[in-house]
């Protein structure tokens, strides 16, 4: 009678160790695919931010007065600075009076800008025969190259003003001097056919 208690009692546990054993086999098996999960996720978003990564970069043509003028591609939050670093600095032949009085290093640049540094002794036309973007034909002043003076001859333009748009250089196109309240509607209008960004 005991030894069919015991045999009884041996068959349980062996059961009950069978099952524990394949419990524990399946809660193994359950972890491994919760790491190869999330291992897998974590590669999708590498993938994602890199793919975002490419496509927050802009170009920017750099030329003139700088060591080595072309196209940079830059990230979309870049400096003037960033974007004249780009091209190896401004060279010994730049003019860099025209520079410290024109260029805003810290300005935001924007995709396709055009940065030119002159030379000395290179004469920059702040006016020219050049449409403008409007489509408005005659006497054009480049806002990112003009003088002061140049910029106050413009309907509504006065010596502030002026200053706030040479303050605000370089400009990609017109509408900037808009959409950054450097001038407001109306003057605006008055000055749209007359001025360029080139």
């Amino acid at each position: 009678m005991d030894q069919e208690r015991l045999i009884s009692f041996s068959k349980e546990n062996v059961l009950a160790l069978i099952i524990a054993g394949i419990g524990l086999v399946l809660v193994l098996l359950g972890l491994i695919q919760i790491f190869q999960n999330s291992s897998k996720n974590s590669q999708i978003v590498f993938e994602e931010g890199e793919e975002q990564e490419q496509k927050s970069q802009i170009m920017i043509d750099v030329g003139g007065a700088v060591i080595n003028p072309g196209v940079y591609s830059l990230p979309s939050d870049a400096r003037t600075v960033d974007a004249l670093a780009a091209a190896g600095g401004i060279s010994a032949d730049a003019d860099r009076e025209w520079a410290d009085k024109n260029l805003n290093l810290a300005k935001k640049v924007t995709d396709g800008l055009k940065i030119y540094i002159p030379r000395v002794g290179e004469q920059i036309l702040s006016n020219s025969s050049q449409v403008s973007s409007y489509g408005g034909a005659g006497p054009v002043i480049n806002i990112n190259t003009a003088s002061k003076s140049d910029l106050e001859s413009l309907s509504g333009i006065g010596p502030v003003t002026a200053d706030k748009i040479i303050a605000g250089r370089p400009y990609s196109d017109i509408e900037e001097l808009r959409s950054n309240k450097i001038v407001g509607n109306a003057v605006f209008e008055k000055i749209k056919e007359s001025i360029s960004a080139n």
